[in-house]
């Protein structure tokens, strides 16, 4: 942008909040330094080469929809938009190996995945008719949050008990990382109204197609391209608002930056808060949020069992399978065999198994779904305990979502808990991290417009409230 001062700018935080704000920044003419704390960007989204297989493998499988529009618009600035492969339809896999496919069709939303979905074998005719009355329901302007958790609303709204496990569930476990009874009902709705029903292109299923840290690894070029700096290994210990700027206590030493965002995960927060009084509201704001875990089953198996890139599992412990092999061709292209990561999102039954009972849960299910596994070798294996994968939702934790803005003027805050309207999800930490830059360039007087809207309703849907 042209006539913006270079103005110096501190990002605490190389996860997508930070990674989002940043580059926005920089696009804008602000000088910025980005502060990550390990040694590559992604945050909770990001990959490593796991040290007991020598493969590079992500933190847990990350994925976005159609109505991710910010997340989508940040991926087309980075130039890595051709690294997501998208998906029109969803598999739902019953033990016993029996198959059913949700996808849309040329009725118009909500209508379009009615088709398949009354053909699908793993409900019967009772549940979708549950089902459909619950999304009747839903289809008015969202409720307020209360205390009421959304195990509650749809047994309030005659929800069968299959119809809660085996479509309810998966979709909202997966989605928001929590068991249903720790579920806030507003977001909990708003999964489904901006995925299942708006349009049959908000439904849309992106994986990306290389490792996580690859895909945000560009970022460094795009902000040192244009005269910032991305410094990794960097952990921040200290931040200062003082007057007119902000002193940044780093491992390598103290520096000042007009301004500053703070956009790390909740639980980092009251550490590197400014340790005075006028913060304290926020700290104890953040003692809310609770962490809910996923954990990620890595399986390298000598040969392929099934033709399917993803599949979600009914009824057992793990709920997804993703074979990435499927879907990375570029870095199993050679070589034959099959690479899977099976997914178990609130994973609070796991964390204190060993690995090697994880391991037998998991090739005990699989094989449930996919009887050739039994046959197949497996040639590594990883597990992978994400503790602080995201904050629970929980009912009522809106009230104790900040601001992208900080009861410190030069001092902003980002990531995925602030008040973005959106639950833990990365859609959600692109908007925090866009909101925060769209608050320091008012604060500096160099309005930014950066959020991207919605998708529109398509089809009925544009007859309906939009909120």
């Amino acid at each position: 942008m042209s006539g913006t001062p270079r103005q110096r700018v501190a990002v605490i935080g190389g996860g997508l909040a930070g990674l989002a704000a940043s580059c926005a920044l920089a696009d804008a003419g602000y000088t910025v330094t980005l502060f990550e704390r390990r040694p590559y960007l992604g945050g909770r989204a990001s990959s490593y080469e796991h040290p007991g297989t020598g493969e590079v493998v992500d933190n847990c499988q990350h994925l976005l929809l159609g109505c991710c529009t910010n997340l989508i618009k940040f991926y087309d600035h980075l130039g890595v938009s051709d690294k997501i492969r998208w998906f029109d339809e969803m598999t739902f896999i019953e033990p016993g190996g029996r198959v059913s496919r949700v996808e849309p069709s040329w009725l118009p939303a909500p209508l379009h995945n009615a088709p398949s979905f009354l053909r699908a074998h793993y409900l019967s005719m009772r549940d979708k008719a549950a089902i459909g009355r619950a999304f009747v329901a839903m289809s008015g302007k969202l409720p307020a949050d209360s205390e009421e958790n959304f195990l509650q609303w749809l047994q309030r709204h005659g929800q069968t008990p299959r119809a809660i496990e085996r479509f309810w569930k998966p979709v909202l476990t997966s989605a928001l990382n929590e068991d249903l009874d720790r579920m806030s009902v507003p977001h909990s709705m708003q999964v489904f109204r901006k995925s299942f029903l708006k349009s049959a292109a908000a439904g849309r299923i992106g994986l990306p197609a290389i490792p996580l840290s690859q895909l945000y690894a560009s970022a460094v070029d795009y902000i040192e391209r244009r005269g910032g700096q991305v410094q990794l290994r960097a952990a921040v210990t200290s931040i200062c608002p003082h007057g007119k700027t902000v002193k940044i206590g780093a491992v390598s030493g103290q520096e000042d930056f007009d301004y500053a965002i703070l956009a790390v995960p909740f639980q980092l927060v009251p550490s590197l808060l400014p340790q005075d009084s006028v913060g304290e509201q926020l700290r104890k704001s953040s003692e809310h949020f609770v962490p809910s875990p996923i954990t990620g089953i890595h399986l390298w198996f000598d040969r392929e069992f099934t033709p399917l890139p993803h599949a979600a599992l009914l009824d057992r412990t793990i709920q997804w399978m993703f074979q990435k092999s499927k879907f990375q061709e570029e870095r199993y292209r050679e070589g034959g065999g099959s690479y899977v990561e099976l997914v178990v999102s609130s994973s609070k039954s796991l964390v204190q198994k060993s690995r090697e009972e994880v391991l037998d849960l998991a090739q005990r299910e699989l094989a449930e779904f996919f009887p050739e596994v039994k046959a197949a070798k497996v040639v590594k294996a990883a597990v992978i305990k994400e503790i602080y994968a995201t904050y629970s939702i929980v009912p009522g934790l809106d009230q104790y979502r900040p601001p992208a803005t900080s009861p410190w003027p030069r001092l902003f805050l980002a990531g995925d808990w602030t008040a973005t309207e959106w639950p833990a999800t990365m859609e959600g930490a692109v908007r925090s991290g866009y909101l925060a830059a769209e608050a320091l360039a008012d604060a500096s007087g160099m309005p930014l417009k950066l959020m991207v809207a919605d998708l529109p309703a398509t089809g009925l849907m544009r007859l309906l409230p939009n909120k």
